[in-house]
């Protein structure tokens, strides 16, 4: 039980803060380098695929075992952020090697984006499922 309230809260987290920041951040950036590569409404169904698959790998490394050590707050922001960088930072700079008009803005504000993203929901997924148990 408290693998699956960690993982929703841990989601709903995710995908809350996913959508103002991919709203006001990110959006407006990539629309300026790669305006004409974006679709004008996204693809729901892989976005959740890699939303779901994300936030079960952080369970996985960072927010399960979090809970089953008792790791305090700030090593789960830690070590969240070190995964958020590795995965935003695989997307940012793969493109950037290959890909025509991408930026290094598109690149410094995704990775930063994707690293604050993940330490905090998974800092406060622990949090959360913590003080509900």
């Amino acid at each position: 039980m408290t693998l699956i309230l960690l993982y929703a809260l841990t989601l709903a987290l995710f995908l809350g803060l996913d959508v103002l920041g991919l709203t006001y951040v990110v959006k407006p950036i990539f629309e300026r380098d790669i305006g004409d590569m974006l679709l004008d409404s996204p693809r729901y169904g892989p976005a959740l695929i890699f939303y779901a698959f994300y936030v079960a790998a952080l369970l996985v490394f960072v927010s399960w075992p979090a809970i089953q050590g008792d790791w305090p707050l700030g090593r789960v922001f830690w070590m969240a952020g070190l995964i958020g960088a590795m995965a935003y930072g695989t997307y940012e700079f793969t493109n950037l090697a290959t890909l025509k008009g991408w930026s290094w803005r598109m690149v410094l504000t995704d990775l930063t984006w994707g690293s604050l993203l993940t330490a905090t929901s998974a800092t406060l997924g622990v949090w959360l499922t913590r003080v509900t148990l």
